[in-house]
């Protein structure tokens, strides 16, 4: 009980320090003026995975992320049971998180939730499809950097995994939170969604059906390219 417990109090952070950083820094992805909140809330996501990485690492893995846990799951790393377990408690800590905002913030301050932006200076918005791609793409690369740093064969590497993970998880929201705020997390999108509503509600598949397809392939390749799976 004690992983699942981790994994709660590790979304929990996630999402708190995450999506609260990006409530009191204003991010704003449609202007110029906005660039410094969208860098502060990507590195607060970056460093609040390497917090928790360091923290429950040694108890749960420190997935605190559904996709994250899916991938592991299909690279033959953990069992059904404590997959699904994992991915209960992980939505359970962001509802949490973002509940916890919501009576700080108001929920009308958008609670840092996913939803699809707009480019340019035209304002034209983000399609469903580019969503649902940018979504794909910048899980699969995160799931993938996970699989790999957290790999036995990276021998004493992997010590520094946690801070791998938190650096590439930085430089996967200065893309994506121009497009869909960047979630790569279902259990981070949840949380905030049921309490904004909205937009963020009614697009809350996008972010949940995208992240979860991009874990799954990071799984397939990480199967394909990884030089020893007896080691795993």
């Amino acid at each position: 009980m004690k992983k699942y417990l981790a994994e709660l109090v590790g979304t929990f952070v996630l999402t708190f320090l995450g999506c609260g950083a990006a409530v009191s820094l204003g991010c704003d992805t449609s202007t110029v003026a906005g660039t410094p909140a969208v860098i502060g809330t990507a590195v607060a996501f970056g460093l609040a995975v390497v917090a928790m990485a360091y923290t429950i690492g040694g108890i749960s893995g420190c997935h605190i992320n559904p996709a994250i846990t899916l991938g592991v799951f299909l690279s033959g790393k953990m069992s059904a049971k404590d997959c699904g377990l994992y991915m209960v408690f992980q939505v359970i800590g962001a509802i949490i998180a973002a509940a916890l905002l919501c009576a700080l913030a108001g929920c009308d301050s958008g609670l840092g939730a996913n939803a699809l932006q707009k480019l340019g200076e035209t304002g034209a918005p983000v399609t469903v499809t580019q969503g649902v791609l940018a979504e794909i793409c910048l899980t699969t690369i995160f799931v993938l950097v996970v699989l790999g740093a957290t790999s036995k064969t990276n021998g004493a590497t992997n010590n520094l995994a946690g801070l791998a993970i938190g650096l590439s998880l930085i430089l996967i929201h200065l893309v994506g939170i121009h497009y869909t705020g960047t979630s790569v997390n279902p259990a981070r999108s949840i949380g905030p969604a049921i309490f904004a509503g909205g937009d963020a509600l009614n697009q809350l598949w996008i972010f949940i059906v995208g992240p979860l397809v991009g874990g799954a392939i990071a799984a397939l390749i990480w199967k394909v390219i990884n030089v020893d799976n007896a080691t795993e």
